[in-house]
């Protein structure tokens, strides 16, 4: 089993920074994609940044120029560097990897979530 541990989430004021943190952990050959997503009351939830292992990014129009993806392949880890925060940036912040791993005895392309840290853009 392979789990995503999310941590850097909080209360920030609008125009502040955060910077959220996912480490995996667990039996994982190679994780291949990782990407953050968020979701607000009522809404669904909606791809913010990606990034592949090869370190190709992209990124919602409403973020772009103030969020930053990156990754550490040695540690399994991606962060996403926030600045210019706005209240619409208020949300559940999740993170997400595609990864090759094991799964009924054998080796799969396999996909996993992380818990969710909220975010809060509020003066």
């Amino acid at each position: 089993q392979v789990q995503l541990v999310e941590s850097g989430g909080g209360l920030v004021q609008p125009g502040g920074s955060l910077r959220l943190s996912c480490s995996a952990s667990g039996s994982v050959f190679r994780i291949n994609d990782m990407a953050w997503y968020r979701q607000a009351p009522g809404k669904q939830r909606d791809l913010v940044a990606g990034i592949s292992r090869g370190d190709t990014t992209n990124y919602a129009d409403s973020v772009k120029d103030r969020f930053t993806i990156s990754r550490d392949n040695a540690k399994n880890t991606v962060y996403l560097q926030m600045n210019g925060l706005k209240s619409e940036d208020t949300a559940v912040y999740y993170c997400y990897a595609g990864y090759i791993g094991i799964s009924n005895s054998a080796v799969r392309r396999l996909e996993v979530w992380g818990q969710g840290t909220l975010v809060t853009v509020s003066s």
